[in-house]
């Protein structure tokens, strides 16, 4: 055995252990008090990188739940307004059918009718312009895709949130092919030896059909305006017309190929080619051109935009091409007026080889986007458009020239029944914007909501897993470091008693 006193062994390699358990015992107690197992990255350099990336995405989750339930509540604002509208356009749709009662209603009642109507679509266009979340307004055309056009007989119809903004420039519209009505044109008159005999004439439309027989107290002209009564009484969406001539014709009163009819007539030609066989109108064509040089689809007189055309998705144009809203005069439907105020029967509009440039639609793309994730472009949206009574029902086709709900006019008996008409086409717009906000919310915010839950529970629990410390296993370790704490002091002191044996030597 030796014994030294310059330097003690046993002593150094005592507080050698006695340090390290020392700081061991520090970290376990670190760990305990802070309830992690890595608050710094020396205590797992990969863990920690693993978690503070979990970590931004828990925030980001976190905030993207937020913003769904915010952008939840402005839906909700925005259906409870529209839903006061469609309470409105209900209450006018029932003053514009008291007005058309014309049997029963004199001027005065008449005018007070147009007076309530006049004061509910001024209330629609308050709610319109006043409707707002926050200082964010709903209803005004400002977070939608709005849109005109240049060019006499085009139409803004509408966009989507694809559709992009044309900034000052705009998208040039071109036409290949202008949209025609299924009709039928016969090529053999209508006499009146053929009325005195019985003529029999039907037109099906829609499994609906409309039938006359005509009798020897018929002309022609009664003969066909009687034949015009069965087919209002039955709800066919044709017109039948004769001239001075006694051809008659029938045509569909809705643009396109998706609309036809078919026609009978006991004498060959004059409406169906073989007597008493059914006979399929002509069909009628839809549009067809592009906007903005990408292709557009054509359905009616509406070109628009194909899903995947990198400017143009989804906008809409309509194009009336020569003709204006069909009219008539002394039980004679004609399509429009001319430069002089006279009835005019049109002649079809021809469409150069190539294609004509008809004009340019001009679109603000300013719909709502939420930001509904927790990573980049992870967002949703929706187009809010203007529910301003000029703004519902336009384009809407009917003799009294009403271009939108704002102009309807009930003091008439054709004004009243016009105004029925736009006002079921305007329930039809706010219903259908009502239904794609409902679906927006449903299947989209509140399916994401729910989503978003789920994902941040989950991610929240795999970083626990990572960062936190288990808090059991972790007081073993405190015991154990504090059990080799107080060996190791124990040992060093033990340690520390080895250099005073040198002096029982010396002495």
């Amino acid at each position: 055995m030796s014994l030294r006193i310059n330097n003690n062994i046993s002593a150094l390699s005592a507080h050698r252990h006695l340090k390290k358990n020392d700081d061991r015992l520090t970290r376990t107690l670190e760990k305990l008090s802070s309830g992690l197992q890595v608050s710094r990255a020396a205590d797992g350099p990969a863990k920690l990188v693993i978690s503070e990336q979990m970590r931004s995405q828990i925030g980001g989750l976190q905030q993207a739940i937020d913003n769904s339930e915010t952008a939840i509540s402005l839906v909700q604002t925005t259906e409870a307004n529209m839903a006061e509208i469609s309470s409105l356009l209900t209450s006018v749709r029932q003053l514009a059918i008291h007005a058309a009662n014309e049997g029963a209603n004199d001027e005065v009642m008449l005018q007070a009718d147009q007076n309530e109507i006049r004061n509910a679509l001024d209330t629609v266009n308050r709610i319109s312009a006043q409707a707002q979340f926050g200082n964010k307004r709903l209803l005004d055309g400002s977070n939608g895709a709005s849109g005109f056009t240049t060019g006499g007989n085009l139409e803004f119809v509408g966009a989507s949130l694809k559709t992009k903004d044309s900034s000052e420039h705009g998208f040039d519209v071109k036409i290949t092919q202008n949209a025609t009505r299924s009709s039928v044109v016969s090529s053999t008159a209508l006499t009146q030896e053929m009325v005195s005999a019985g003529e029999k004439l039907t037109v099906i439309e829609n499994g609906k059909n409309a039938t006359y027989t005509s009798n020897v107290n018929d002309t022609v002209a009664t003969t066909v305006q009687n034949l015009r009564s069965e087919i209002d009484r039955n709800g066919l969406d044709v017109d039948v017309m004769v001239d001075e001539n006694g051809i008659v014709s029938v045509r569909h009163r809705q643009y396109g190929s998706e609309f036809g009819f078919q026609v009978l007539s006991s004498t060959a030609g004059v409406l169906s080619q073989v007597g008493d066989e059914i006979n399929s109108a002509t069909a009628g064509l839809d549009i067809k051109g592009t906007i903005n040089g990408e292709s557009a689809i054509g359905r009616g007189r509406v070109l628009t935009g194909i899903t995947g055309a990198s400017c143009v998705d989804g906008l809409a144009i309509r194009y009336t091409g020569t003709e204006k809203i069909g009219i008539q005069e002394d039980c004679v439907v004609y399509d429009r007026i001319d430069e002089n105020g006279s009835v005019k029967v049109p002649e079809a509009e021809e469409i150069p080889e190539g294609g004509k440039s008809v004009g340019r639609a001009f679109v603000s793309q300013k719909s709502l986007k939420f930001q509904v994730g927790a990573n980049q472009n992870q967002t949703v949206g929706i187009s809010l458009g203007s529910t301003h009574s000029d703004n519902l029902a336009r384009g809407v086709l009917n003799r009294s020239g009403f271009r939108s709900l704002n102009e309807v006019d009930a003091t008439t008996f054709q004004g009243a029944t016009d105004a029925l008409t736009l006002v079921d086409e305007a329930i039809n717009e706010v219903t259908a914007l009502r239904g794609a906000l409902g679906a927006f919310q449903k299947n989209t915010l509140e399916s994401n909501l729910s989503n978003l839950r789920v994902a941040n529970e989950n991610l929240i629990s795999a970083e626990s897993i990572i960062r936190d410390v288990d808090m059991a296993a972790e007081m073993a370790e405190f015991t154990k470091h504090q059990i080799m704490m107080q060996s190791a002091t124990a040992m060093l002191a033990q340690a520390n008693q080895i250099p005073p044996n040198v002096l029982r030597l010396l002495n």
